[in-house]
């Protein structure tokens, strides 16, 4: 019954009812009933109804039509957003991605025939009944990915389902039906036509799973690597991983893994040719940065301080990986709590200062370099943050002449 089920169908309960109080069908449908069925976290909610697109506008006064020409809308009910999508059979994926054309349907059978795997077939109503047409609960007891229907057709319509694959089984620990890894194989070199951002947003998920070393030994199988940027220009870079790495938990990091194992590969060419944000390849120097210097002078005040506290479990990851070190988070944060300034702005002295002192010299490369220095005494504990203390200091360390 409904009032077994989590929280999260509660909460969405009331946008099913208001569609079949207007003789609609809705159902929850997709992952949600998958991890609902296997007892994980359930993320987003999503709803299948008979009702169409426009009809969906018309009952719910909060409506985002974010796809309504695919029948989805964002429905928005107690400040949550529930994605709700009409019953619809697919046409031709001219572009690998989207159907060129949808044709919106009043039956959940034909809407269930067109999704990926049978695992994510499932629909599921207000009392809990399970619509389950493609032995999908079956598939999640025995722990198997399996397509709906013929799976060279599932990943030829759009060959991301290939990677989709790989990834579930590294999430939830699955084994890729052999019929299935066949078809994917006989597919595989189609992965070169998608757009990387979506590969890599795949990737990501890939390599946080549980079973992450499982899911890298169906990359090797299949030879993905001959159609990704970087890897396909070094084909043995994923045999040189560790046979047992631990999951990350963003695509920086993982950029900086295989930075690290790598060197010769910089950054910048991974974010280039994954088309990655600037905020990526801040997060992958920065914590390769960390890296060589912890391998230098281990865990010290100025390590932690470079880092900032969002970096602190990322880096633990990396090091993980590649020296199966034994530095705890609560380590970091111990350290954290003994420095006298977070950031350089809370110094007590900058530039101006600098000049103050030494009026006769010009502007140059000394001001940051010695503005430098203090800021490495300061977090180290060599100095305090006090303004007389460090001009005290500056005065028997003068700048040197440029």
């Amino acid at each position: 019954m409904i009032n077994l089920l989590p929280e999260i169908f509660l909460q969405a309960k009331p946008i099913l009812e208001h569609i079949e109080n207007h003789h609609h069908k809705a159902y929850f449908v997709g992952g949600c009933v998958r991890d609902y069925l296997l007892k994980r976290p359930i993320g987003d909610i999503d709803i299948a109804t008979s009702a169409s697109p426009v009809f969906v506008q018309e009952i719910f006064p909060k409506v985002i039509p974010v796809g309504i020409e695919h029948g989805t809308v964002i429905v928005r009910h107690n400040n949550d957003s529930f994605e709700v999508t009409t019953f619809r059979i697919d046409g031709d994926y001219s572009d690998k991605r989207h159907p060129d054309s949808v044709q919106f349907i009043d039956s959940i059978d034909k809407d269930l025939e067109r999704r990926d795997f049978t695992i994510n077939a499932l629909a599921m109503d207000l009392n809990g009944n399970i619509i389950d047409l493609f032995e999908g609960i079956n598939d999640i007891k025995e722990r198997i990915i399996r397509t709906v229907g013929n799976g060279y057709e599932r990943f030829t319509e759009d060959p991301l389902r290939i990677i989709r694959a790989i990834r579930f089984s590294s999430q939830l620990g699955f084994t890729i039906d052999s019929i299935t890894f066949q078809e994917m194989k006989d597919v595989s070199s189609e992965i070169e036509t998608l757009a990387i951002e979506r590969v890599a947003n795949e990737f990501t998920k890939l390599f946080a799973g549980k079973d992450v070393n499982r899911a890298l030994t169906y990359v090797k199988n299949l030879q993905i690597e001959r159609y990704l940027p970087v890897f396909c220009d070094y084909p043995h870079m994923l045999s040189a991983l560790s046979a047992s790495i631990r999951p990350l938990q963003s695509f920086a990091e993982v950029i900086a893994l295989f930075h690290l194992v790598n060197p010769d590969i910089e950054v910048i060419q991974w974010i280039k040719e994954w088309k990655c944000s600037n905020r990526t390849k801040q997060e992958a120097l920065r914590l390769v940065k960390a890296y060589s210097y912890f391998k230098k002078h281990g865990l010290d005040r100025w390590l932690v301080y470079q880092l900032t506290p969002a970096f602190y479990e990322g880096f633990i990851r990396i090091s993980e990986n590649l020296l199966h070190t034994t530095v705890s988070l609560k380590e970091m944060k111990a350290i954290e709590q003994q420095l006298s300034i977070r950031s350089k702005e809370e110094l007590i002295i900058n530039g101006y200062d600098l000049m103050g002192m030494f009026p006769e010299k010009k502007r140059g490369r000394w001001l940051q370099e010695h503005l430098n220095c203090i800021e490495f005494k300061v977090v180290c504990g060599e100095l305090s943050n006090n303004k007389k203390e460090i001009k005290e200091w500056i005065k028997w360390n003068p700048p040197g002449i440029d």
